[in-house]
């Protein structure tokens, strides 16, 4: 979920965000320093900025990685995947950040500062939300003895936790363009993606294996315990007070540079923001780009979005599902570097186009991997194998999916009007990535409509609806699954991955033919 969630800017482009055509930013960037005063403004000299910047990315990655955690932990609660498709709504926001993004632009107190005055309040209510919330979680979470987990407060409480990540998303990178020099600005989408994945890594990965008691009891402890070291209250309730006390530190400490006021172009009014939006949008080649992509990753979302759940509903640990992103993290370095060698020339989505087959057939071999799973599980759990198996496919997936991620950020960066460059990237990289959020929670909702089950041991008993189901365990019987909505679903979206392959592909690979015209804003004097 991490991936399609960054608001990620290519190094080149982030130095385009000043409002300078590209290439002029780009030469400025690759021209040496002058010698003397130029020379002391190399990445040195502004390391307390740079690791300021690193620190607010980490800490707006860890609510992604929470949310992440949850939806696993409601999964070993046995939760029904109708409920998950509820819950899956928490990673929106994120998505759905250009709709108020123009107002964080805009609004805010000048004797505090421009990005401060929605970051220092924004961190101050998600401390205290965490802080709250770490009393709570608890009971919203069930207790295992009878009382479920409640999902609709849950996705209330975390819905509102993202909103406000996000919030502090925006005014993070806002303040990025004018917290280092034009040197060093590149190193701003750098921050952002190591932080954020790092923060993401707390969240989920350190998180689950700290609160499993089987890793904890056999890789930390020398005495077993009936849980883990951390819960997720402590957990809460240690983040909320860093959040306070960086937050305390950087409205006391840290000033916005007050030679960069914002010039006119920067604070344009919100409704002239929002006029521009729309003008974009109804641009045919971005109305047309628009519609492909929102469509584009159907194909993937049964994949994509309950193959984890899926294993961990065939009994893998979740800790251990979490723990296979480690080894990933070098490749998840290495690939933007390596393909993005094929995506800088003027055609980036033929690598998007020649990727997706080999994605949509990975959806088959994930769907194999889950019926596989069942069968090689043994007393002590699953053999080395199995994992060395889930590892490949893993990596397989992730170079499949990073070819296309990182082919579609090109495609938005080399169309993206300069001269409007961040509102107009910032739209282009939403609609990508609510191209893959409705996807994946339409996929969770229709795993249990989609699943055949029969009643085993009682007569004319059915399973259809957790009343006929109850009615089934009363008689004497029990629900037995005869076709698991998964596998239907995994062949509907490859069957639909590879008509929209077949049917659209080439018309979304004609858009990097348009001439850059049709990309451009026609201005209103």
């Amino acid at each position: 979920h991490c991936l399609d969630v960054r608001s990620e800017v290519p190094p080149a482009l982030a130095l385009c965000e000043d409002g300078l055509p590209g290439a002029e930013a780009e030469a400025e960037a690759l021209l040496p320093p002058e010698p003397g005063l130029r020379g002391a403004r190399g990445y040195r000299a502004e390391l307390g900025s740079i690791l300021l910047l690193l620190v607010l990315y980490v800490l707006q990655g860890i609510p992604l990685g929470l949310a992440g955690s949850v939806l696993l932990i409601l999964q070993s609660k046995n939760a029904s995947y109708t409920d998950q498709a509820f819950f899956s709504f928490v990673f929106w926001p994120f998505s759905l950040k250009l709709l108020w993004a123009p107002l964080v632009d805009a609004v805010y107190l000048r004797g505090f500062g421009r990005r401060k005055s929605w970051l220092v309040p924004t961190q101050y209510v998600l401390g205290v939300f965490m802080i709250y919330m770490s009393t709570q979680v608890d009971v919203l979470l069930g207790d295992g003895e009878g009382r479920g987990p409640d999902v609709v407060a849950l996705t209330v409480t975390f819905f509102l936790f993202e909103f406000l990540a996000a919030t502090q998303d925006i005014a993070v990178d806002g303040w990025a363009l004018t917290m280092l020099s034009r040197e060093n600005v590149g190193y701003a989408s750098t921050c952002n993606s190591v932080g954020q994945t790092a923060g993401y890594f707390l969240g989920n990965v350190l998180f689950l294996a700290l609160e499993s008691a089987s890793f904890c009891n056999k890789y930390l402890r020398f005495q077993p315990q009936p849980q883990g070291i951390v819960t997720l209250s402590d957990f809460l309730f240690f983040w909320g007070a860093v959040f306070l006390i960086t937050t305390t530190l950087v409205a006391l400490l840290k000033k916005e540079n007050k030679e960069l006021t914002p010039t006119k172009e920067e604070t344009k009014g919100i409704t002239d923001t929002y006029r521009l939006l729309f003008s974009i949008i109804k641009m045919p080649a971005v109305l047309t780009f628009c519609l492909l992509i929102l469509t584009a990753k159907v194909g993937f979302s049964a994949a994509d979005a309950v193959t984890g759940l899926k294993l961990v509903e065939e009994g893998v640990p979740k800790e251990h599902l979490a723990l296979l992103a480690v080894p990933m993290v070098p490749l998840q370095i290495i690939l933007p570097l390596i393909i993005s060698k094929y995506t800088a020339g003027p055609q980036p989505l033929n690598t998007f186009y020649k990727a997706m087959p080999f994605r949509l057939l990975l959806g088959l071999e994930f769907a194999f991997l889950v019926w596989w799973t069942p069968k090689v599980k043994h007393e002590g759990g699953f053999p080395v194998y199995y994992y060395v198996v889930v590892l490949l496919s893993y990596a397989l997936h992730q170079i499949t999916l990073y070819s296309m991620y990182v082919a579609i950020m090109a495609f938005n960066a080399k169309v993206s009007d300069p001269l409007i460059g961040g509102t107009y990237m910032t739209l282009l990289n939403t609609v990508s990535n609510l191209g893959g959020n409705w996807p994946s929670t339409v996929a969770l909702w229709l795993v249990d409509p989609l699943t055949v089950k029969e009643c085993a041991g009682a007569q004319e008993q059915t399973c259809g609806t957790t009343v006929a189901a109850e009615l089934c365990t009363k008689a004497g019987g029990s629900c037995v699954t005869t076709l698991d909505g998964y596998y239907v679903e995994s062949v509907i979206c490859v069957i639909l991955g590879f008509g929209w392959w077949f049917l659209l592909g080439p018309k979304f690979k004609k858009l990097q033919d348009e001439g850059q015209s049709s990309w451009k804003c026609k201005r209103s004097h």
